[in-house]
């Protein structure tokens, strides 16, 4: 059985093992591939993973011995799930796996925030404490979390870490869901209006839909307290991308911290990398080293339940 990886990469750049695949069939291993080199280097495998190579319906037509693809993701928007269910290609992708990383993330742009850590380290480095006339000094506001509230925007498995870490910080924590949501957290679920109105913070853990793309706008941030930071750790296009540098460039919020964009990687004339406090990661939040793991065991468990006739982790289509 012949397996190939396209974009091995972004998920193990060497301090992984591909070891439980290998042992499944003949492995061969693309750390990028090029829309041009797709159809070449999957053609006769009947095993294809792919993290972001776009696998649309005029390429899975091109590849009658494909039997399963295997999405290294949670989004698996870059497969044409109904072209492969119509050609008979099972399609499974990785849920679940970086949800506690993701939550960590989201506090790591918080706490720059409120505390600005490497700011001050670098401060301190540079030799200006050893100059300093004071004990101590601050180069930016230090915040205290205890008693701010946060609001969390979409309260998956995610959205709950998140509510768990603020809880442990001494937040108060609301929420906005699509659907009514019962939780055993100390969190309570309000309308988007009064969520965008009342936090100090805001994450965003919803997922992308028809419906909700952009929906942090321009009247959504007109709606939020001044003093009040924005996290994005979803989805990029979740984000009217110029309405939000236009509300950073003119102090409408105090900032936003972003692990998403709608384009990735950054265009060249997106303009929140440039907007006033606005800091941006390179879509690390799903990137430790322990979600990574966690992702490749339930890649290779998918393909081990493939092969044994009962797959798991199936998706739907687009």
């Amino acid at each position: 059985m012949k397996i190939v990886v396209l974009d091995g990469y972004t998920l193990n750049p060497g301090d992984l093992s591909w070891g439980e695949i290998k042992a499944l069939g003949e492995l061969t291993v693309y750390n990028r591939t090029t829309p041009e080199q797709t159809i070449e280097r999957a053609a006769n495998a009947e095993i294809v993973y792919t993290n972001k190579v776009i696998l649309n319906r005029e390429i899975i037509n091109q590849l009658p011995q494909l039997k399963f693809i295997g999405v290294l993701a949670t989004g698996f928007n870059v497969v044409d799930a109904t072209a492969a269910r119509e050609a008979g290609i099972t399609v499974c992708n990785i849920p679940a796996y970086s949800t506690q990383s993701v939550a960590q993330l989201v506090f790591a742009h918080i706490l720059h925030f409120t505390n600005n850590v490497g700011l001050h380290a670098n401060s301190v480095s540079n030799g200006e404490w050893a100059t300093s006339k004071d004990f101590a000094y601050w180069l930016s506001p230090q915040t205290e979390l205890a008693g701010k509230t946060m609001g969390i925007i979409g309260f998956g498995q995610i959205g709950q870490a998140v509510a768990r870490i603020a809880l442990a910080f001494g937040m108060k924590v609301i929420f906005n869901n699509r659907s009514k949501k019962t939780t055993s957290l100390d969190a309570r679920q309000v309308e988007l209006d009064t969520l965008l109105k009342t936090s100090d913070f805001i994450s965003i853990n919803c997922p992308l839909t028809s419906e909700n793309q952009g929906f942090i706008n321009k009247t959504a941030i007109g709606r939020m307290k001044p003093t009040a930071f924005l996290i994005n750790t979803g989805r990029g296009p979740l984000i009217n991308e110029q309405d939000l540098a236009d509300a950073l460039n003119s102090h409408q919020i105090a900032g936003a911290g972003l692990d998403v964009l709608s384009a990735e990687p950054a265009l060249p004339d997106n303009p929140l990398p440039r907007a006033k406090n606005c800091n941006i990661t390179p879509h690390i939040a799903w990137a430790t080293l322990e979600a990574r793991r966690r992702l490749m065991k339930i890649a290779a468990d998918n393909l081990k339940a493939f092969i044994d006739g009962s797959p798991i982790n199936v998706v739907g289509t687009w």
